[in-house]
């Protein structure tokens, strides 16, 4: 061994920033909520309200264990439609928004009923429907789609209007065709766009899916949480509505977290929304 490195000092290891930084995003959410749940036990037990009032963590804990036979189907249907809907309305919001763009009259004619669409409440047009609709999932699913389906719409027209004027010119002096204009510039280019309508169209159909339920009454074994919601409600058991509340909202956050994924992995290269700063 060299005498020089037999006395250079010994430098610990640093830890990595990233590392660290992403420890603390998932360390301090976690902390607050174990916070907010025992501040909640503590409040329980302290007050002594009744359990069909306000049930403690360790009810909802055991409702969620015991009747998780009857939850866990109906978190499937929730999903099930959530997810499929969202899929059509990524489909036919990316393909009704390159319809759009083609034309300005096309917009200024086909525009307006989407805004129509998007401002009308479900809930209002929900009974015509479940009318016309040749079954309750699939009226449900129309539901959620009209829900999830603006939001993706909007975003990408907006996107695919936001391409630099310059390169629309640079292409058009290349002599490109309009598909190819399309596909190697105003698609990349709206991209970051299509990604939010994304993750609010995601939250979006989970809403959908549940008012939908609720206003179509759907009960049996093919029902979903929002049946279950109401059922608990009407039993009392608020330990199982409780339950029934956590599951929905694990299924939004696993969806927000699954789309935001999904946008990370397809702008951390090269967007400077997912590119960080080095100074």
């Amino acid at each position: 061994m060299d005498t020089a490195e037999a006395f250079a000092p010994s430098i610990p290891n640093r830890p990595n920033p990233k590392r660290r930084d992403l420890a603390l995003r998932i360390a301090v959410p976690f902390a607050v909520i174990a916070v907010v749940v025992l501040i909640w036990g503590l409040y329980v037990k302290l007050s002594g309200v009744p359990p069909y009032i306000l049930p403690g963590p360790i009810a909802v804990a055991n409702a969620f264990a015991t009747d998780w036979g009857t939850l866990a189907p109906a978190l499937w249907v929730t999903t099930k439609i959530t997810f499929m809907s969202l899929m059509l309305a990524l489909v036919g919001g990316v393909g009704f928004a390159i319809f759009l763009v083609q034309s300005r009259w096309i917009e200024i004619a086909f525009y307006p009923l989407a805004v129509i669409l998007q401002v009308t409440p479900i809930v209002a047009i929900s009974p015509l429907i479940l009318i016309y609709a040749p079954s309750t999932q699939v009226a449900l699913l129309i539901c959620a789609f009209l829900v999830a389906f603006f939001p993706i719409l909007s975003n990408m027209v907006q996107g695919l209007k936001s391409v630099d004027h310059n390169l629309i010119n640079l292409f058009e002096l290349y002599g490109a065709s309009r598909w190819q204009t399309l596909l190697y510039l105003k698609l990349p280019a709206a991209q970051p766009y299509f990604m939010t309508g994304l993750r609010i169209g995601g939250g979006l159909a989970l809403i959908a899916a549940v008012v939908a339920e609720f206003a179509a009454g759907s009960a049996g074994a093919g029902s979903g949480l929002a049946f279950r919601l109401l059922e608990a409600q009407y039993r009392l058991n608020i330990p199982r509505l409780f339950a029934a509340l956590l599951m929905l909202s694990l299924l939004g956050v696993a969806i927000f977290a699954v789309t935001s994924f999904i946008s990370w992995l397809s702008l951390h290269r090269w967007h400077e929304s997912s590119l960080r700063r080095e100074n």
